[in-house]
């Protein structure tokens, strides 16, 4: 078995935690790990002969590859990089050709990155008894059983039973209330989780049948693929072209074959700050609180601090979230329109959409501490081992001051070895390059001088990790 884990979103629901550049399933919303982590050991806990195949895109590559190395190096497939976004239907054919080059009747566990499943054992009946039905040639959905009205979900009807496998009779849209409230009293519908499987030629065939136009788009962008580094790279003129369509729409609800396992293990898709509350411990008054938080006087509310203390008092059915560059206050009801103040942020033209004050690169990580006119201040983190590129800027000057471990520094045709308490001048214009050569992080203060700031005020000659 191939578990897919599809790893493209842009999770803003659960903005501002989760930022374009650094979304939900990167961070640890839930437990001290990842969504993605916890996605990676539910597919390894599987089988010991499951292997993990993911899909991203060009932002979010190092991220991804960081944590397959970290938890399943001996059982990653590989890495395949989408130039462009075209839904889960075009992504998943990427999937299913690279599996065919080995074994046409491998079997495909296709998954977002972003789920929670508390109940692993409950996930691990329900995909062997899945898995039979899929090597019969049928495509498997996965229903979860409802534990209440939802109107946040798609259902799926369940048609005639064939023991641990029902036929699906209809895929139905986001109902309203009163119909979510009758779908749950008279049974038999489930939600849409957004899992699948079947075997990677049976999926090939399927799509080819329904949507001939984006199977021919997917084959030609997978014969021009190419490696770079752990990545593949698959033709971007010709993905391009490929019809934007989730899998639901292309294949599932025309097919005769699609079946549907239904799914009691605490799943979410954890999709809006009131799913997190839903889906986490809550205290003697109904609320969750994570971080460094006071209350009085406080229920059913959700309160996150990432770092300062949040004092609430007197407020009952909020969503408080707290990060280094924003504060989100919402009521817990309204959630769904968080999108909405995204929307203005990205009007205003400014980047808290996008970044996080803390933003991640493939050698580490850089913060912003201070700004002003013609000059700006950030802490950098040097993973050990990694090295920035060779580079150069035309409108600043660098001052680099280390704190912790040791830094190579390369300036001009100047080599330079940094410790603690060291530092060195990069002028306007000359060639540069940061190294970590030590066996710890290293961290330096950096001060930016200059007309212009800006992250794309760089020329780079050389780079570790192949970045324009």
């Amino acid at each position: 078995m191939l578990a897919v884990i599809l790893s493209g979103g842009s999770g803003t629901r659960l903005w501002p935690l989760s930022r374009e550049a650094y979304p939900k399933q990167f961070l640890p919303v839930v437990s001290d790990d990842s969504l993605l982590a916890e996605t990676i050991d539910r597919s390894l806990l599987l089988d010991q002969q499951v292997r993990v195949l993911a899909i991203t895109n060009e932002e979010h590559r190092f991220v991804v590859a960081a944590h397959l190395q970290a938890q399943a190096p001996e059982r990653t497939a590989g890495i395949i990089l989408e130039p462009v976004g075209r839904n889960t239907a075009p992504a998943i054919a990427l999937a299913a050709l690279a599996a065919m080059e080995e074994n046409p009747e491998e079997l495909l566990l296709v998954m977002p990155s972003d789920h929670v499943m508390r109940n692993t054992d409950a996930f691990r009946e329900a995909t062997a008894e899945g898995s039979k039905a899929a090597r019969a040639g049928k495509l498997v959905t996965f229903g979860i059983v409802p534990d209440a009205p939802h109107t946040g979900y798609g259902y799926i009807k369940a048609g005639q039973s064939h023991g641990p496998y029902q036929d699906v009779a209809a895929f139905i849209e986001k109902p309203d209330q009163a119909t979510a409230e009758r779908y749950v009293s008279e049974g038999g519908y489930l939600w849409n989780s957004g899992m699948f499987l079947f075997r990677a030629d049976r999926y090939i065939n399927e799509l080819e049948r329904q949507q001939p136009a984006m199977m021919a788009a997917c084959r030609e962008a997978w014969s021009q693929r190419k490696a770079d580094m752990d990545f593949t790279r698959v033709g971007a003129e010709a993905f391009k072209k490929c019809p934007d369509d989730s899998i639901d729409y292309a294949v599932m609800e025309k097919t005769d074959d699609a079946v549907v396992v239904p799914l009691d293990a605490g799943w979410s898709d954890v999709g809006s700050w009131s799913a997190l509350w839903d889906i986490q411990p809550h205290d003697e008054n109904n609320n969750v609180c994570r971080g460094d938080v006071i209350t009085e006087d406080v229920s059913g509310s959700y309160i996150h601090s990432e770092g300062r203390l949040i004092a609430v008092l007197g407020v009952s059915d909020h969503v408080i979230v707290e990060t280094d560059d924003v504060v989100l206050v919402a009521d817990r009801a309204r959630v769904q329109d968080v999108k909405k103040l995204v929307a203005q942020v990205k009007a205003q033209g400014r980047s808290e959409h996008r970044f996080h004050k803390k933003v991640h690169r493939p050698w580490g990580t850089y913060e912003g501490i201070a700004a002003g006119e013609r000059f700006q201040v950030k802490r950098i983190t040097v993973t050990p081992g990694a090295s920035l590129s060779l580079q150069k800027h035309h409108h600043r000057a660098e001052h680099w001051v280390v704190v912790k471990g040791t830094a190579t520094v390369n300036r001009g045709d100047d080599v330079l070895l940094l410790t603690e308490d060291q530092s060195t001048y990069i002028p306007l214009g000359v060639t540069h390059r940061l190294t970590n050569p030590g066996v710890i992080p290293l961290e330096l203060i950096e001060v930016q001088t200059g007309s212009y700031l800006g992250e794309d005020d760089i020329v780079r000659f050389e780079d570790t990790y192949n970045r324009v």
